[in-house]
């Protein structure tokens, strides 16, 4: 069976991805840095083994986060020093609406009252150890 291939990328399309496979985790955060950098309520993100990413085009980067230099789209981040992960923003994925759920939401305390819990999955009132991908 050949390996699904999912690709995405930036608003204005000087950077694109495809990752092949299923995500190792999917997760839903309200943390301030999330709610801030993506304008929104709250961000969707999954991470993949980095050897299933292939990214064109050129990223900029602050304090670890990756977005596109000429519209500003956040797309992606490395997850820790060893590059073994990297992490999508689901946002940034051609085809919609995904197939991909949440396994877990962090940082539920900041969840705005009218954003109901995803279905199933575990809530954590803070964060989660990156590394706890189970």
């Amino acid at each position: 069976m050949e390996e699904r291939v999912r690709t995405g990328g930036c608003l204005c399309g000087a950077v694109r991805y495809s990752v092949r496979g299923e995500p190792v985790h999917v997760r839903r955060c309200h943390c301030t840095g999330c709610r801030q950098e993506s304008g929104s309520a709250f961000t969707v993100y999954a991470h993949w083994p980095a050897e299933a990413f292939e990214l064109t085009g050129e990223l900029a980067s602050y304090d670890g986060r990756d977005f596109c230099p000429r519209c500003g789209s956040r797309v992606m981040d490395t997850l820790d020093a060893d590059d073994a992960f990297v992490e999508i923003r689901l946002g940034s994925l051609d085809e919609a609406p995904f197939e991909l759920k949440p396994l877990d939401e962090t940082w539920t305390k900041r969840r705005e009252s009218w954003v109901p819990p995803v279905e199933g999955a575990a809530q954590h009132d803070e964060n989660v150890s990156r590394n706890d991908d189970g």
